[in-house]
């Protein structure tokens, strides 16, 4: 390894151990002396002092490790997704905590009042609704904070269909590991087990994750949980069905209550209202005021792992 030697000029300049080569940096100058050399000595004035110190800083291979921000992965089946956990993700936002939204499909099923929300039966479809909920995506990612979202565009209702396509879950669960591994997150969050809803993909995408975490596949933390829709969620986008049976845990699983402001709430409203396709006028009419009390400041969740527990999805 070779050391750096610092002076100002020849009448500073250290005792010479070995042959040196000299680079200048601005108003002083850097000498390598050669492999085994060891003796360095900074300015004795104050301020070049001061130079020296931050430029030796400069050169430490840990300096910039140390100031990574924090990162948090939402593994979600479908754009407005994020929903169930959007008010704790608008808060890790606002904290620095770099927030990504990777999401499986590309939304074309998701037309019709044939599901839990109450949709128009006249909006787009095919090509003209996977290229709005695109933008829908991006615009619930930019109002909570987040960055651009990550898009796989697997087929909308169909990750499991093995029969039609075998070699589909072998690819997205592929393409997840892929991107866990370049962004290296703290956290995941991604439906429970039950899917949150019951719906299929979601399912899957929970499945893949806690996949991924009992692998110990490279850039998969430790830290996992599952996100949950409140059961008065699903009463007010379907006063007539109500939430889906035996998919909402028992109180004593959420052990894991992040809290938030009211600004992070904000963010989630503003979240909400960026999915024209799935939630109509009427429904954010009824959704948007009523998502304080559902929430009452604080995002519940169920851990996924052992290590992940109390207020704080990073401690």
């Amino acid at each position: 390894m070779q050391m750096l030697g610092v002076g100002l000029s020849s009448a500073e300049r250290p005792t010479r151990l070995r042959p040196e080569t000299t680079r200048e940096f601005g108003s002083f100058v850097v000498r390598d002396l050669g492999v085994g050399s060891t003796y360095m000595r900074p300015p004795t004035r104050p301020l070049l002092t001061a130079a020296f110190l931050v430029f030796t800083a400069w050169l430490s291979p840990t300096t910039g490790a140390q100031t990574l921000p924090k990162k948090l992965v939402a593994l979600l089946a479908h754009a407005d997704d994020e929903t169930a956990a959007a008010p704790a993700l608008a808060r890790y936002a606002r904290e620095g905590v770099q927030v990504f939204m990777l999401i499986a499909t590309d939304g074309s099923g998701g037309s019709g009042s044939q599901t839990y929300l109450q949709r128009s039966d006249s909006g787009p479809v095919g090509d003209a609704l996977v290229k709005a909920r695109v933008e829908e995506a991006r615009c619930a990612a930019a109002a909570l904070g987040a960055q651009e979202p990550v898009l796989f565009a697997f087929p909308d209702g169909k990750l499991g269909d093995y029969l039609g396509d075998r070699s589909l879950l072998m690819r997205l669960t592929d393409r997840i590991a892929k991107e866990i591994e370049r962004l290296r997150p703290d956290v995941v969050v991604t439906w429970g087990p039950d899917g949150g809803t019951g719906h299929p993909d979601h399912r899957l995408v929970s499945d893949i994750a806690t996949q991924l975490h009992r692998a110990g596949v490279t850039g998969m933390p430790e830290r996992l949980v599952y996100m949950y829709l409140p059961a008065e969620m699903f009463r007010l986008s379907n006063p007539q069905r109500g939430e889906p049976p035996m998919v909402i845990p028992q109180a004593k699983y959420f052990t894991v209550e992040v809290p938030f402001t009211p600004g992070d709430l904000e963010a989630a409203k503003k979240a909400l209202a960026c999915h024209h396709s799935q939630f109509n006028a009427e429904l954010l009419q009824r959704m948007l005021p009523a998502m304080q009390h559902v929430w009452n400041g604080t995002v519940r969740f169920v851990p996924g792992s052992v290590v992940v527990s109390g207020g704080d999805l990073f401690r």
